[in-house]
């Protein structure tokens, strides 16, 4: 497929066709709160750091975000245990008080469901590493969201983060595997990365399940068991992510 690839401050019109992509993301993935108050901010603040690509018939087929932030910081110096969410956190209290960013993290790879299959995905990796390395930075970090993990939801995170293939030692989860060949190193586990939590009521509507008992509850698309206290009223998910590290 032959794609062009821009950064939304390049061209602001796809703004709106960049949200109209059909993606694969589970329901209840949307209700991450520090996402929902922050992943506008990016497209606003940041549109240098949003890539955004179209095939030769000019339809958005893929997007990419990212953010910088002061990784070697008072305080700081380490990829947080609290990922995903730590990384929009710190990038947008950079930006509030005049921080000078030294690192670049991603923060979302997204490919639109009819242009799957087809390599999209790494070429937009590529693109980021690119972006940054024109920005002036030296290091991309990832907080990976491994696709394959929801495939066996009760397996030790730290396990499948570190599982590779005896073919030829890249890492056996897919997306991990993109990462690395790009030069990517997998560095360690963020074990709370993302947390959703709401009310029973919620987690039934955007799951279709009953939620009516205590315990852990397998979700489509999750990557863990979410946590359900059902004579609370309650469920939590608290989603584990893997830590990649590019030198560019």
């Amino acid at each position: 497929m032959e794609l062009t690839i821009t950064t939304l401050a390049e061209r602001p019109e796809l703004e709106g066709p960049m949200w109209q992509m059909k993606d694969l993301w589970p329901e209840f993935m949307m209700y991450d709160p520090v996402g929902w108050a922050n992943m506008g901010r990016i497209v606003r603040d940041l549109p240098e750091y949003v890539l955004v690509a179209t095939d030769e018939d000019g339809k958005v087929v893929a997007r990419a975000f990212s953010v910088p932030f002061r990784l070697h910081a008072d305080g700081r110096g380490e990829l947080p245990d609290t990922g995903w969410d730590q990384m929009l956190l710190w990038a947008f209290s950079d930006l509030r008080h005049g921080q000078k960013p030294d690192t670049v993290s991603a923060i979302e790879v997204c490919v639109d469901t009819s242009a799957l299959g087809r390599g999209l995905s790494g070429r937009m990796l590529g693109a980021m590493r690119d972006n940054a390395r024109r920005l002036g930075y030296s290091e991309v970090v990832a907080p990976v969201r491994p696709n394959g993990k929801h495939l066996e939801a009760d397996s030790s995170i730290h396990e499948y983060a570190f599982r590779t293939r005896a073919s030829d030692g890249l890492p056996h989860d897919p997306w991990l595997r993109v990462h690395v060949r790009a030069g990517a190193v997998v560095e360690k586990v963020a074990p709370a990365s993302m947390t959703v939590a709401s009310s029973v009521e919620k987690w039934r509507e955007w799951t279709g399940l009953p939620f009516d008992t205590d315990g852990p509850v397998e979700v489509e698309g999750a990557l863990v068991p979410v946590h359900c206290e059902a004579s609370r009223g309650y469920a939590v998910y608290v989603e584990p992510n893997v830590w990649v590290r590019h030198k560019l």
